[in-house]
């Protein structure tokens, strides 16, 4: 069952109901399917390294080895940061009140956006939204990072409409004028590389 995210702009709290659009929906989708000759459909499978050896669908699984190779149960593993410090935890967005800011289009065109939402939420947060863009910190879980998540209007038949965007942090590499390179002239070493005959030579 889906659950309400609570905000909090202008020191008022809205809870609105995310309802997740699908892009199946809204561009279909494709399937593949295989037969044998007989018509029966195939079952996925897997082998191992040699190939000899046939695994069933659920024979494979993940494991965590330590550096000497043995067995690491999950439950010991924690997460730490770059300069090896415990990582703090980020609590679900779902179980706390999140406080989104304004953003600027920029903000919103810097991201790649991997899903989007249809927020049911009530006129009085679509009206406190209007025609600002806001973003916050999203996570469904907790966990040790967050996405960078925003809030819009838009107009759909008339009505506005509350949507969230979640999406990811695009990392831009910008070229500087560090080093000015000069364009050789090409045609000019064209005429000096001419047919002009030196008489001196015969």
């Amino acid at each position: 069952m889906a659950q309400e995210i609570v905000f909090s702009i202008g020191g008022k709290e809205f809870a609105a109901l995310p309802a997740k659009i699908d892009r199946k929906k809204l561009y279909g989708w494709s399937e593949i399917h295989a037969f044998d000759d007989d018509g029966n459909e195939c079952t996925l499978v897997s082998t191992d390294s040699s190939g000899t050896i046939v695994i069933p669908k659920g024979g494979v699984g993940l494991g965590i080895l330590s550096d000497d190779g043995k067995w690491v149960e999950r439950s010991r593993l924690k997460t730490v940061t770059a300069d090896g410090s415990d990582a703090k935890l980020i609590p679900s967005s779902y179980g706390r009140v999140n406080a989104p800011v304004k953003a600027s289009e920029e903000d919103l065109l810097d991201c790649s956006i991997a899903a989007f939402y249809h927020m049911e939420a009530g006129e009085d947060f679509v009206k406190a939204v209007g025609g600002d863009i806001y973003k916050f910190d999203y996570c469904y879980r907790d966990a040790y990072e967050s996405s960078p998540a925003f809030l819009l209007t838009s107009e759909i038949d008339g009505k506005k409409e509350l949507f969230m965007f979640i999406g990811k942090e695009n990392a831009f590499e910008f070229l500087g004028l560090t080093e000015i390179s000069v364009a050789e002239d090409t045609e000019a070493e064209d005429e000096e590389d001419g047919d002009d005959m030196d008489f001196s030579m015969f």
